[in-house]
């Protein structure tokens, strides 16, 4: 079964250094086959049986702090999950530029009452639909100004969160279908 490992966090803005070297052969250390990954950071691609995926990524989060002393969360979907979160973008099907899109991939479903401390009014002109364990954002003036912080989601949502452009985010779903 092919996943996707998402690692928030790391070689952004020149901090939080992790060589995809390294990144790999802690996967593959970690019991994952196939490992490959997609740009600097932390796009990870992998197969596992569905009964180790979650192991490998707790094992590898281990080894980053222990090994190179990182905190480093890492959320993981299926290749079945990221099709359906493709398909599902409310943002993508009204044809707005995908450049301006973006998904929040959440550790965890939120629960209600968070999901209803959501303001979706915090960043004008800015939108957010949350669904499930995705929160999809279309942000016109992009990412850097949007107040849809990662500090702000997983304090709001009560787990964590990292986010991806859309082209990224399809290019992992090409990358499962490989």
């Amino acid at each position: 079964m092919t996943h996707i490992a998402l690692l928030r966090g790391i070689n952004v803005g020149g901090q939080n250094r992790l060589p995809m070297a390294d990144l790999v052969r802690l996967f593959d250390e970690a019991g994952a086959e196939r490992v490959r990954t997609y740009i600097q950071s932390g796009n990870v691609v992998f197969d596992a049986p569905a009964n180790r995926a979650g192991r490998v990524a707790t094992t590898v989060s281990s080894a980053i702090a222990s090994q190179i002393g990182l905190e480093v969360p890492i959320v993981t979907r299926t290749a079945t999950d990221l099709s359906r979160i493709v398909g599902a973008s409310p943002f993508a099907k009204t044809g707005d530029d995908p450049t301006l899109l973006h998904v929040g991939f959440l550790a965890g479903r939120p629960a209600a009452a968070a999901s209803a401390a959501l303001d979706p009014d915090r960043s004008p002109p800015d939108e957010c639909v949350l669904q499930g364990r995705e929160l999809y954002l279309h942000c016109p003036n992009g990412m850097a100004r949007t107040k849809f912080t990662n500090a702000y989601l997983d304090r709001t949502l009560g787990t964590v969160t990292t986010i991806r452009n859309w082209r990224t985010t399809l290019k992992l779903l090409e990358m499962v279908g490989e």
